[in-house]
């Protein structure tokens, strides 16, 4: 294989295509994963009770004997983008010297935020901090590093940090090693737009076989669990905020209406592709956090606010070696209900996120692309927990956060907003901001599980993208209404565990890859992504 970069066989991919009813699917991918998601969605209408209590053994085993794994991993790839990051590998440009980018920095930003972690931030940015700040007050193993009992002061920096920690470097660095090396594959070796073509450097043709398919299928699965999960927290969420403000209760019917309207929405910006759906939604969604984001620091302790965001920096630097020990910890109660399972749901994400991050960042350099990917969205998701979570917390500390720490994770935010000026308008925008985020995860996950099960094309019917939107909406409604949030919990981490172990070696094919390219500069050229 020393010679790998020079002679790619791409062998019989793309042969095995089928047209069927009118669409173009890969049969060794889109059917497993086709007939795995309706099994999911069949079991759990049919025997809600017994598929919930599988999904939380599924949970609670992987967390018991896996956590060292899941944190070792998401260590290992921060280190790589680091490492690559200041490395003269940093200087490649996806795409070749000439290449130039499709959108402008703000719309790309916007995008690849909105595709990320958006939803989850607005669902937890107020009771994450929340929770960190009461269990480091009492102590114990349930808090962070096993908390700082009855020292306001250092239990409110302990839950920032970890709040941070949970939505910082760690969680963009899985995103960006999976983007960065699905661009380098694509633009630069002329390759399918696919999991798989990250290990060529490795296995050789091997990877467009069935160890190939293989991949695929656990990509998609997990993009599929992952998704759910985070469609479900936003459905949840969205339909407490508006039971919460008018009293419309939360039933199944009524989470059932909603997701059908959102389903709708979805189906729109989808129609719309790329430039016409999700680039127009995620610059809108960017506005709108900002404008709540302002509001919120605007009518707080606003030099407060902005001081602890210095201080919650340089509190998550200092602890991060800490929170991210994989062995030995005595904070089990924080460690795996709230770490392990976040980046369980990150690396069941990777797929969906950076495939998306793969296919708007042609014309970027490697350095640039780890930057936005990873530095910029972490720096934006500190100041907005910082804001959010110091806020509630000095409402606590004040005297005055009982309806907080009371409320129920989805409602926490509503909660904080009506003890601030204008709560019922704050609170409609919030609700939208929510399914502005919905829809934008939605549509792009439709369109990467899409891409992945039709052998690398990007030009598939509308038809065979719909197939996908609703699958992944009816894996995220049977999960959410048949075992609530556990069961959306134990899927993402049931099929990120071995993703885990995917995106270690796609580390070892991205850095083969970009040496190859560092060595000989010409080699990368602009490349229209294959066709299959």
């Amino acid at each position: 294989m020393a010679d790998w970069d020079k002679a790619i066989d791409l062998g019989d991919y793309g042969k095995s295509n089928r047209n069927w009813l009118g669409m173009h699917i890969n049969p060794a991918v889109f059917l497993p994963t086709a007939f795995i998601s309706l099994a999911v969605i069949l079991f759990s209408l049919v025997a809600p009770q017994t598929s919930a209590d599988l999904f939380s053994a599924l949970r609670s085993g992987a967390v018991d004997h896996f956590d060292w794994f899941f944190m070792s991993a998401g260590n290992v790839l921060l280190l790589f983008c680091v490492i690559v990051a200041l490395s003269p590998l940093g200087n490649i440009r996806l795409g070749g010297k000439g290449a130039k980018p499709d959108y402008s920095r703000l719309s790309w930003f916007a995008m690849l935020f909105g595709a990320g972690m958006g939803i989850g931030l607005v669902f937890y940015g107020v009771g994450e901090p929340v929770t960190h700040f009461t269990t480091s007050m009492a102590g114990g193993s349930g808090a962070p590093l096993g908390g700082a009992t009855g020292d306001a002061a250092a239990a409110r920096g302990l839950a920032m940090a970890a709040t941070i920690f949970d939505w910082g470097l760690h969680p963009w660095a899985i995103f960006t090693v999976t983007g960065l090396a699905l661009a380098v594959f694509s633009f630069d070796y002329r390759m399918p737009l696919s999991m798989r073509s990250a290990f060529y450097p490795l296995f050789g043709k091997a990877v467009w076989g069935r160890a190939g398919d293989v991949i695929e299928i656990l990509a998609v699965l997990a993009t599929i669990f992952g998704l759910a999960t985070s469609l479900g927290l936003g459905a949840q969420q969205a339909m407490a905020g508006i039971s919460y403000l008018y009293g419309v209760s939360s039933s199944s019917t009524t989470i059932l209406i909603l997701i059908a309207v959102m389903a709708a929405v979805t189906f729109l910006s989808v129609r719309g592709g790329i430039d016409r759906g999700i680039r127009i939604l995620s610059e809108v969604n960017m506005w709108v956090a900002f404008a709540l984001l302002v509001f919120v620091l605007s009518t707080g302790s606003t030099l407060q606010l902005v001081g602890d965001l210095g201080r919650n920096i340089f509190t998550y630097l200092s602890l991060l070696p800490a929170l991210s020990n994989p062995v030995g910890r005595t904070d089990t109660g924080f460690y795996n209900d709230w770490s392990v399972y976040y980046w369980a749901w990150w690396i069941s994400w990777a797929p969906f996120v950076g495939m998306f991050m793969a296919r708007i960042s042609l014309g970027r350099t490697v350095r640039e692309f780890i930057a936005g990917a990873m530095i910029a969205p972490t720096l934006l998701g500190i100041i907005w927990l910082t804001i959010f979570g110091d806020a509630s917390i000095a409402h606590i500390v004040a005297g005055n956060g009982a309806e907080l720490t009371k409320a129920s994770l989805d409602t926490q935010l509503f909660v904080l907003l009506a003890s601030l000026p204008w709560a019922q308008f704050t609170s409609v925008v919030a609700i939208a901001l929510i399914l502005i985020f919905f829809v934008t995860g939605w549509d792009s996950g439709t369109l990467v599980i899409d891409t992945m099960t039709s052998g690398g094309r990007t030009d598939t019917p509308l038809r065979q993208k719909t197939i996908w939107l609703f699958a992944v909406g009816g894996i995220g409604i049977v999960l959410l209404l048949s075992g609530g949030l556990t069961s959306l919990q134990a899927g993402a981490i049931a099929t990120g565990l071995p993703l885990a172990g995917v995106l270690l070696l796609m580390c070892a094919g991205t850095l083969k890859g970009l040496l190859a390219l560092h060595r000989q500069p010409s080699h990368g050229k602009v490349m229209d992504i294959i066709d299959g």
